[in-house]
This record gives C-alpha cells, sequence and structure tokens, in this order.
C-alpha cells in the first residue's frame, strides 16, 4: 500500500468534497439507519454525515488511512468502531447488517467481486446498499483513455482503476437496484440497492 498516498488524499480531493461531494455524501448517508457497515472509510471523510444510524461498524486495509482518520472520527456523533480489515474478507457474522456504505472505494478493491459477495453475507435480507463510486465511461473514446491510463494511475493512486464497471459488477448479484445517480456526465455515481438474498 502506498506510503504517501493517504497524506496526498485529503489534499487531493478537498476541491471536490467542498464543492459536490459533500452534499452527495450528506445525502446518501442520510439513507443509512440501523447497524451500518462502511467499507474502506479511508481517512473518515463519510464519519460526521452518520446522522441516523444506530452504530457502525468500519473497515479499511491501509493503517496509514486510519491514522489519518482520528479527527473524522471525533467529528462524528455516531457510534463508530474502526478495523483493520480487507472488503474480501470480513470479520463479521452472516445477516448482520442493516445497511452498508462504499464511497469512493470499489475502484481500489482487488477483487470487487469477493467483496459484493462478503457484504451480501453480511447483510441482511432486504438491507440497504449506499454506493457513491467514480466507474467507467459509456462513450468510447473516453472508456479507452481510461483503460490506457489505469496501469499507471493504479501505481500512482494506491491500486485506484479508473476504468472499473462498479454497477455492472453491482448488477450480476441478487440485488434490487432503486436508483441510479449521474454526476460529472456520469463519472460518478450514487447507486442505491436492496439485497434480495
Amino acid at each position: 500500500m502506498g506510503k504517501w498516498f493517504p497524506a496526498f488524499y485529503d489534499f487531493a480531493m478537498k476541491p471536490l468534497e467542498k464543492r459536490r461531494f459533500k452534499r452527495i455524501r450528506r445525502n446518501l448517508l442520510s439513507q443509512a439507519t440501523g447497524r451500518v457497515l462502511e467499507i474502506g472509510f479511508g481517512t473518515g471523510v463519510n464519519f460526521p454525515y452518520y446522522k441516523n444510524a444506530d452504530r457502525v461498524d468500519a473497515i479499511e486495509p491501509n493503517p496509514r488511512m486510519m491514522e489519518r482518520s482520528q479527527k473524522n472520527l471525533m467529528k462524528s456523533n455516531a457510534a463508530i468502531t474502526t478495523f483493520t480489515s480487507s472488503a474480501e474478507q470480513l470479520p463479521f457474522s452472516d445477516n448482520s447488517f442493516d445497511t452498508v456504505v462504499a464511497t469512493l472505494v470499489f475502484c481500489t478493491i482487488p477483487d470487487p467481486h469477493q467483496a459484493m459477495k462478503e457484504i451480501l453475507r453480511v447483510t441482511k435480507p432486504g438491507a440497504a446498499l449506499l454506493f457513491f463510486e467514480h466507474v467507467k465511461l459509456d462513450q468510447p473514446g473516453l472508456a479507452k483513455a481510461q483503460e490506457v491510463l489505469t496501469p499507471i494511475w493504479k501505481k500512482v493512486c494506491d491500486g485506484c482503476h479508473l476504468d472499473r464497471d462498479t454497477l455492472g459488477i453491482i448488477k450480476t448479484y441478487d440485488v434490487t437496484i432503486k436508483n441510479v445517480q449521474e454526476y460529472y456526465k456520469g463519472l460518478f455515481l450514487t447507486i442505491t440497492c436492496l439485497n434480495d438474498e
């Protein structure tokens, strides 16, 4: 895992977070209720936005990201417990969670299909799955550019895939997609689903 990326991340994302992402995160996380699992919490950007959750269990595989999350953890009114864990092997029992939150993280998960299997395993039937992700674009020329840039981008940005079709991955599982909202001409999506399993 990159040593410098955690320090760079908040600085690089600050303009987007201040402008539009703040509102997107607030709206999405207002739907997170009951016992919540957050996948890949990074520097804890979401932590202050949990208003309706009973408790939050948040996982993050990068210890340096976890260190940088303490400031946001202190800003939160929610009961949040953090764990060092990957999304592909969640340390929780079956049918434990009412909501799962994943924001700007599926691009970096090495095995997103295994992560989806684990998410569905640990969530209750009918649980809400809330995603905010950047995705592969529909426009062929731009999609090709994402494919070409991804090998370099992965090295620079801690494994991030510019060309990952996260919505396509989600659609291969037993979920009901309730809403998909596009931002920045389809580069970013919010995806809200229910676990049908």
